[in-house]
């Protein structure tokens, strides 16, 4: 027998988000159980995320969230997990613990009212500790072995032995919050596919100086689509969200969003871009792709162009920049202006109807040359991870290597901007624990 203070029936390793609810749950449902966590402190993500306000969850349903994954993707994987714990649950077990929430006008997500991570991290440890799970902090995982018994686990300290085994370690993104990504290795040689991880949800970068030369100005609403370089002519041709683009240009959108855009010294950011972003990242080619970007979804090109051409006729001696397009900032309209060789001094008389199209398709199709994505560094989750195929989503446990679970941003689950991917760690962990613990 192994000695009782290093032997415990379930061993959870990474104190993330995933990892506190899994080990939160397989100790209620009276499995002797550890967490195991590297860096100092549990729950560091948690802290960072949402700019450090935390976004638990989106105003949504469970089919709202499996909608959000993709219901024949990743969506379909997440049906079990979120039937243990959905949404509403989960809101309604972080306000269990003294935590009220709000829901964020318009976008739907979902925030502590306090605006403070740190007490989303409170309440999850306060939990925790009243579970009877020992939490283990500074303490890094260096070796996974399987033996007849379980698994054999050795840290920088001791080694400790368990007869089922779950990993939250996370992915890559934000390594500065212990996300590293240990766990591939571990699971890799465990007989583990490892779906090529990469950024998601991360800014986008260009070469394109007048880009970076309009940092600051955030445009709330617009689409953004990522496109083949060589497609955007038929792309260009995509009518707004109010007439349907031709079948030819729709297949050749690799990722489309309508939401706020932030010009950076780098390139583009905000939720439009970031949600987008993981086709750049995804693609083998990044710098054959443009973002092709319209900052009046809201307006027809013929609505567009009569405002225009009625403005021009009321304010002909006025300078064109200063007036026209009133809805956008008017240094994005000179920068625009400036991109169609256009003299920023033009008047509005003086602009002729073959350059008034050309301003008014820029306005409705900015092209913008991708030159690649942020890191993970600033990336707020990961794409890819543990291919789903190799795991059992009734149960979160592996298919290959039986007694092992995982749960969370190891797996090869990463959803859009607004809570999602919180939700899918949380529910994901919570299935994970309580199979774990044999329930």
């Amino acid at each position: 027998m192994n000695d009782a203070t290093t032997s415990y029936d379930v061993i959870v390793v990474g104190a993330g988000a995933a990892g506190l609810l899994a080990a939160t749950r397989a100790a209620e449902c009276g499995a002797r159980t550890l967490l195991l966590e590297k860096t100092p402190r549990a729950g560091t993500k948690i802290l960072m995320s949402g700019g450090t306000r935390c976004n638990i969850t989106h105003d949504t349903d469970r089919q709202g969230i499996i909608a959000a994954f993709g219901i024949k993707g990743q969506g379909r994987f997440l049906h079990s997990a979120l039937a243990a714990l959905g949404p509403r649950e989960l809101v309604a077990l972080i306000e269990a613990e003294g935590v009220p929430t709000q829901i964020e006008p318009g976008r739907g997500k979902i925030f502590p009212a306090s605006n403070r991570a740190t007490d989303v991290l409170g309440a999850l440890l306060r939990r925790l500790e009243r579970s009877g799970c020992q939490l283990a902090l500074s303490e890094p995982l260096v070796e996974v072995h399987r033996d007849n018994e379980g698994f054999r686990l050795v840290t920088g300290r001791r080694e400790l032995f368990c007869a089922k085994l779950i990993l939250t370690t996370g992915g890559k993104s934000y390594p500065g919050s212990g996300s590293s990504g240990d766990g591939y290795r571990w699971l890799a040689e465990l007989g583990h596919t490892i779906v090529t991880p990469r950024p998601a949800l991360t800014p986008i970068t260009t070469d394109a100086e007048w880009v970076r030369n309009l940092r600051g100005i955030t445009i709330p609403d617009a689409i953004v689509r990522v496109v083949p370089r060589e497609c955007l002519d038929d792309a260009a041709n995509a009518d707004s969200p109010r007439g349907p683009a031709s079948p030819k240009s729709s297949r050749r959108v690799l990722a489309e969003r309508r939401e706020s855009v932030l010009f950076t010294h780098f390139g583009l950011s905000g939720p439009a871009i970031l949600d987008v972003s993981r086709a750049v990242s995804g693609h083998a080619e990044p710098r054959s792709l443009d973002l092709q970007i319209d900052f009046l979804p809201d307006l027809r090109l013929e609505e567009l162009d009569a405002q225009v051409r009625g403005e021009c006729a009321v304010e002909g001696k006025r300078q064109l920049s200063s007036f026209v397009v009133r809805q956008l900032p008017r240094r994005l309209i000179e920068t625009l202006t400036m991109q169609l060789g256009l003299p920023v001094t033009l008047r509005a008389a003086e602009l002729s109807k073959v350059d008034r199209g050309r301003l008014v398709s820029i306005v409705k199709g900015a092209r913008i040359p991708v030159g690649g994505v942020r890191g993970f560094q600033v990336a707020e989750v990961t794409a890819g991870g543990v291919s789903l195929a190799e795991v059992d989503s009734r149960s979160m446990e592996s298919k290959l290597a039986p007694n092992l679970f995982l749960a969370g941003e190891i797996l090869d689950l990463d959803g859009p901007i607004g809570g999602y991917n919180f939700q899918a760690a949380f529910s994901t962990a919570w299935l994970a624990g309580q199979s774990a613990a044999g329930l």
